[in-house]
């Protein structure tokens, strides 16, 4: 039966622009290295802004700043743009060798791959680090300097900032979208890359008995993200912790208050190992 990408790294993908997570179900993912941290984190902070500078209101698009400067703050090192070139390099040659491949679908595979392509052009095009057009920009760096204080960027503290939140709707989401522009070629990215991983293992169903589970996994594992899935009627948590040899998840209910407690029931629950 022909299947769509039914790559090596994308056994269970049913369609490589499909985002990854799971409509109808809470989605925890747990990443094991930094780097998927790091990815998690700006993909987060991507959607925030997006969402924020969509908005009308002065405050709405005072948060889609300030998460900007979240996004410059992770992006800065150096090394950075050069470990995503690399990634997507590895993703490209890994893809390439499925062509002529029956089981494949050659559509989908070459739109894969152009959008692989894509984007490390785009990279390669940005001149030094991540997010350095922005940087270069003294006002908006004004502002990012003050928005590190607590309470630091009130109208005396910055009133050109407040003149700018008082600037007409369109002018104020134009100048966001202009800024969140020079980022982009970094979401494209790391979506391209989140997509892949969060495709790449098998989702299989299991139970958490009086709500602990563990998985011996003997140092071998080369996965580089967990996501658990849970119906949105199970009023439980997973709270989870894992090593090269073990994988535990406790799950916690919580009260009125939402304070913490051990949940001793039973727990069904959907899990991926995910690794590109």
């Amino acid at each position: 039966m022909r299947v769509e990408l039914s790559l090596k790294i994308l056994q269970n993908r049913k369609n490589f622009f499909q985002h990854g997570r799971c409509g109808g179900m809470i989605t925890y993912e747990y990443p094991f290295n930094e780097r998927t941290r790091t990815l998690l984190r700006l993909e987060d902070l991507f959607e925030k802004v997006a969402y924020f500078m969509r908005k009308e209101e002065a405050y709405e698009h005072h948060v889609a700043l300030t998460t900007l400067f979240e996004i410059l703050e992770i992006s800065g090192r150096s090394d950075f743009k050069m470990d995503l070139i690399h990634e997507l390099e590895r993703q490209r040659q890994t893809l390439q060798a499925f062509r002529n491949n029956p089981e494949i679908s050659e559509e989908v595979l070459s739109r894969a791959l152009a959008e692989i392509e894509q984007a490390s052009a785009a990279l390669l095009t940005l001149s030094g680090k991540i997010g350095q057009q922005l940087k270069e920009n003294e006002w908006l760096m004004g502002i990012k300097n003050r928005a590190g204080i607590p309470g630091g960027v009130c109208e005396f503290d910055l009133p050109s900032y407040h003149y700018w939140l008082h600037r007409p709707v369109e002018m104020r989401q134009a100048a966001l979208s202009s800024w969140l522009q020079s980022l982009n070629p970094l979401w494209s990215t790391l979506s391209i890359i989140l997509r892949l991983l969060r495709a790449s293992g098998n989702t299989e169903t299991y139970i958490a008995k009086k709500g602990a589970f563990q998985l011996v996994l003997g140092g071998s594992s080369t996965a580089q993200m967990v996501r658990i899935f849970l119906a949105p009627e199970i009023p439980y948590i997973p709270e989870i912790s894992a090593n090269r040899y073990a994988f535990n998840i406790r799950f916690t209910t919580s009260d009125s208050s939402l304070r913490s407690r051990p949940c001793d029931a039973d727990v069904g629950f959907e899990m991926t190992f995910c690794a590109l």
